[in-house]
């Protein structure tokens, strides 16, 4: 396969590189549809910046990338860019390993900024304001009753909103004051003790707030066509009952102090990521900047 010249501009011949990059990927990682076609937008837009530049494939450095991707990514969200970003590394390392038509390994200096690096620590309730949330909360009606309960499971058992809205009848074990979840973001089933104030609570619900149906969905909407109740309703029930509360947050506010309870209670990061759901180990990790002193207790096993 003829490599190109330094004589040779970009706008001859970007686009058969392109090309044959496109049957390397599809060879060599047998990539979808779907990718290949964002590859393809990447690459190409890569190549009409040089084009419009007047700069040869031979001579592109760090700065005409990084120039590129502030040009490229500025209208796309954090995670997408990431993936560009991302792709534009692959093919700048097929250009210098592969195919020899850069004079230095750019893939190695195109650094993605850090994610999560400047993100506030998750917020969470503190003892006083968790007592001033449960003397507020009200359960006399019956909208009032479900989402007790839910602040319950939010709260206790540091759920999700979606995880709660997706809790059927079969998934609690009344008996055992046991709750079984299926469906988590992990996609690790997991069965969870009940507080008996939880189990009290959405047997209250149950008892006398649950509208008959033959929907097997523990939480419903009233209404005349009565049905699950969604994850983006319950998050907002959630949220008000904050609110209502004289508190500031949102729904998370109480998953996060499921976390920082659990901190502090002396259980392992490890035990933290599989009630919390976490697929990955740092995921959890960002919780544990919620408090520094146990944070360096857990990752560099320090007494302070």
């Amino acid at each position: 396969m003829a490599e190109l010249t330094p004589e040779k501009p970009i706008a001859d011949d970007m686009e058969r590189v392109c090309r044959e990059y496109l049957d390397y990927i599809l060879k060599i990682h047998q990539s979808g549809p779907a990718q290949i076609n964002s590859i393809t937008r990447v690459i190409k837009a890569f190549g009409s910046y040089l084009k419009k530049s007047g700069v040869e494939l031979i001579r592109i450095n760090i700065e005409h990338v990084d120039e590129f991707l502030a040009i490229f990514n500025a209208s796309y969200a954090k995670t997408t860019q990431r993936l560009y970003r991302s792709f534009l590394r692959c093919f700048l390392r097929y250009l210098y390993n592969e195919r020899n038509l850069i004079r230095q390994n750019l893939a190695d200096l195109l650094i993605s900024p850090a994610m999560f690096g400047r993100v506030k620590p998750p917020q969470f309730l503190r003892p006083g304001e968790v007592r001033q949330l449960f003397d507020r909360l009200p359960h006399a009606t019956a909208c009032e009753l479900r989402t007790y309960a839910q602040v319950h499971l939010a709260y206790y058992l540091g759920l999700r909103p979606i995880e709660i809205s997706r809790i059927t009848l079969d998934d609690i074990s009344f008996c055992k004051g046991l709750l079984r979840l299926e469906d988590r973001k992990n996609t690790h089933p997991l069965q969870l003790p009940l507080p008996e104030d939880t189990l009290k609570a959405i047997t209250a619900y149950i008892v006398g707030g649950r509208p008959k149906s033959h929907h097997r969905s523990l939480f419903l909407i009233f209404s005349p066509d009565t049905k699950p109740m969604s994850a983006n309703l319950t998050g907002f029930y959630l949220t008000k009952a904050l609110r209502d509360a004289g508190l500031p947050g949102t729904a998370y506010w109480l998953r996060h102090t499921f976390a920082q309870n659990m901190l502090e209670a002396g259980a392992s990061i490890f035990e933290i990521k599989e009630m919390m759901g976490h697929d990955t180990i740092e995921s959890t990790k960002i919780y544990l900047s919620i408090h520094v002193s146990l944070m360096r207790r857990v990752l560099f096993d320090e007494t302070v």
